[in-house]
């Protein structure tokens, strides 16, 4: 192996640890794990305020108000700060939406409906 020292522009000496191959394995693995979290990060940023936060009777009252008005689910969706699955599931759940009407898949991140209803 080689490798340069950034501070002095020197070459390091052929003992140093950062020449082991677990040391750069090690070194690569952290920075795969860092990229991976920034990714998820960035993900996470896109999705609406909303994501995985219980439904409170309050929302769900409105929830079924606007439904019934012929709000769109997209509006619905966007007013809520949550996706349009999550809207559609809970309409599911409320019984106001018909199993399969969904506008999206029945499959998300690899889990069936049947999976996703069971959390």
């Amino acid at each position: 192996m080689q490798g340069v020292d950034p501070g002095q522009g020197s070459a390091l000496p052929a003992d140093t640890a950062l020449n082991r191959v677990d040391v750069v394995r090690a070194l690569l693995t952290g920075i795969e794990a860092l990229d991976a979290m920034s990714a998820r990060a960035q993900r996470r940023a896109q999705l609406p305020e909303s994501v995985g936060k219980a439904w409170s009777e309050t929302e769900g009252g409105q929830l079924r108000d606007e439904f019934a008005r012929g709000e769109p689910v997209t509006l619905i969706a966007a007013e809520h700060g949550r996706t349009v699955r999550a809207i559609e599931a809970r309409l599911e759940r409320l019984g106001l939406l018909e199993d399969g009407r969904r506008t999206n898949s029945g499959i998300f991140l690899g889990r069936t409906r049947a999976e996703e209803d069971k959390s």
